[in-house]
């Protein structure tokens, strides 16, 4: 959606000159006397939506590659950390939020076959971590 129109900042209305008295005594001479505001600048932007839609639509291979290694590993950490806990006798509810966290984040594919495959097996690691610690209620 375009919108059309004038920019409201440019709108502002300036401050109309001091008055003078008719009469009296008190009087304002002209070097003393307030100088009128300069109209405010017009804003302007950047870009406009259309600008911020093509940053975000315009995903590089590579970044999107990386991004994928980096949930790759950090879900492993997860499944490393896992380990860690079942040896020491520490498993506790942490450790299953951590690892339905890691599960989410693998969701998206990488544009490498053979990577979204790895990373494939490791969710599916991790799924099945979740159904051994989630608890189950009775039927």
């Amino acid at each position: 959606m375009r919108i059309f129109g004038s920019n409201a900042a440019a709108q502002v209305a300036t401050t109309p000159a001091a008055r003078r008295a008719a009469s009296g005594s008190f009087s304002v001479s002209a070097q003393d006397a307030p100088k009128a505001p300069a109209a405010p600048a017009a804003l302007c932007t950047v870009g406009g939506i259309d600008a911020l839609l093509a940053l975000q639509g315009g995903d590089d291979p590579l970044e999107r590659r990386r991004r994928a290694v980096k949930r790759g590993g950090i879900a492993l950490d997860v499944l490393d950390d896992l380990k860690l806990a079942l040896l020491a006798g520490e498993l506790g509810p942490s450790v299953l939020m951590r690892l339905k966290s890691a599960a989410t984040d693998l969701a998206g594919a990488s544009g490498d076959p053979r990577l979204d495959g790895v990373l494939a097996e490791i969710e599916l690691r991790l799924e099945v971590e979740i159904a051994k610690m989630t608890p189950r209620t009775a039927l």
